[in-house]
């Protein structure tokens, strides 16, 4: 997998994991709802620690630095 995800793109999805983790823990999204944020949460957590999104291959984005994806090329080889 080629890194897609720039060191902005990671911290937004932390912080709305821990946001929706903290909603969750308090009592605040109870029901379905604090289910569909839990597992958004965990998905964030697992795209933000691994810097690939599978959506973004989809649509052919990528918000990684240019330098950082050739690096992530380089160490594959």
């Amino acid at each position: 997998m080629t890194k897609n995800m720039g060191k902005t793109d990671k911290i937004i999805r932390l912080v709305v994991a821990i946001l929706f983790a903290i909603l969750i823990l308090t009592g605040v999204v109870t029901g379905a709802l604090a289910w569909i944020l839990g597992i958004v949460a965990v998905i964030f957590l697992g795209t933000s620690a691994i810097s690939f999104c599978p959506l973004y291959t989809i649509f052919g984005l990528s918000t990684c630095p240019r330098e950082e994806k050739a690096k992530d090329e380089k160490e594959k080889k």
